[in-house]
């Protein structure tokens, strides 16, 4: 990117972040790679900044890259209780090679207690799935984002991994916080390369079939005329609610002011 288009992506000190600016910095940012769109995030928006992962099929991607720009950066893990045995020891092996600093937040009700009270609510069709999304993993994402006071969000979200997902930008509000996808355009091939190039690991589950991995309930692997959002809870819900807004508070301006950073192209 050339200094004079540099330039139009950087913010003026003391901005706030309403969705109108947001959307004014997403064609810049379109622009970007996926490293420079992190470092942006970094220099430009609200403090604390912090990564999700789910520890899913590709996640050694979103964290070795960002980790080596920001090492020690706070990774966000939401375990239901109901994770793969396998998962859990991805996690091991991640963070033991990658020194992450993570954080792991659970439901507030065990899985003993919940299925005691409410059943397996993964099997009462869309409500109860979405009844079990709220209490295992938006409820404890939103305690991990005030306890850890976040201003911005990193993600590994992708535009070709569902039809949900298709229209998504670099940059979005989600109630108080910013929301980063520096990989949004990215490819199952470009994940593939990257792996590839710096000999990351997979998900132990992908090589039985698994393109999409959450709890051991409701994920399975991919059959043939399949798409990837049809491997979990049945293809009747793709998201689990941590990336829909409307679980999240209104955002307020005078909480997400950009920093000010010195330009320098």
């Amino acid at each position: 990117m050339s200094e004079q288009a540099l330039k139009l992506c950087i913010p003026r000190p003391g901005q706030h972040w309403s969705q109108q600016q947001l959307d004014a910095v997403n064609p810049c940012l379109e622009k970007m790679s996926a490293v420079a769109r992190v470092q942006w995030a970094l220099d430009f928006l609200p403090d604390q900044v912090v990564l999700t992962s789910s520890f899913g099929v590709q996640a050694a991607l979103m964290l070795h890259l960002v980790t080596q720009i920001q090492p020690r950066i706070p990774v966000v893990l939401i375990d239901t209780g109901y994770l793969f045995d396998e998962t859990y020891r991805f996690v091991d092996e991640l963070q033991d090679r990658l020194d992450l600093n993570l954080h792991i937040y659970r439901p507030e009700l065990s899985p003993a207690w919940q299925e005691l009270r409410h059943g397996r609510l993964w099997e009462q069709g869309t409500e109860g799935i979405r009844r079990y999304n709220l209490l295992n993993k938006v409820e404890p994402i939103q305690r991990a984002l005030k306890d850890l006071q976040v201003g911005t969000w990193l993600s590994g979200l992708r535009r070709s991994q569902s039809d949900t997902r298709s229209e998504l930008s670099v940059l979005q509000r989600q109630g108080n916080v910013v929301k980063v996808y520096p990989l949004v355009d990215w490819s199952n091939r470009d994940v593939h390369r990257y792996l590839k190039h710096f000999d990351l690991p997979y998900h132990p589950l992908w090589e039985q079939g698994y393109v999409s991995i959450g709890d051991h309930h409701s994920s399975r692997p991919l059959q043939w005329g399949e798409s990837e959002q049809d491997t979990r809870f049945s293809g009747l819900l793709r998201e689990c609610g941590l990336h829909e807004a409307e679980h999240f508070t209104p955002i307020k301006a005078d909480e997400l002011q950009v920093k000010s950073a010195v330009a320098t192209a």
